[in-house]
């Protein structure tokens, strides 16, 4: 993948966090009971495009992201350097 499909409707911010730990904990603990399955990805992001965001946190150090608003996905995406990469897949819980 080179890009992020645009954010729904119901999704006005998109996420991308700091730490592959955060990502792991998000997709087995919080996607896999909420939709059957979980993915962490990797990726490179132009850090003059970052520097325009600070990083936020999601409750403490471990828990650390950036906040991008959906309107601005195409210029994020723009930002990427290289591919994204699927480096964890969680499967659906039984």
């Amino acid at each position: 993948m080179k890009a992020f499909p645009p954010r729904l409707p119901e999704q006005p911010i998109f996420y991308p966090v700091i730490t592959e730990d955060y990502a792991v904990k998000i997709a087995r603990d919080w996607n896999v009971p909420a939709s059957g399955a979980g993915f962490v990805t990797r990726f490179q992001v132009r850090k003059d495009y970052l520097d325009q965001y600070s990083v936020q946190d999601a409750g403490g150090r471990a828990h650390q992201e950036y906040w991008i608003p959906a309107e601005e996905m195409d210029a994020f995406n723009d930002a990427i350097v290289g591919q994204i990469e699927v480096v964890r897949q969680f499967p659906e819980q039984s």
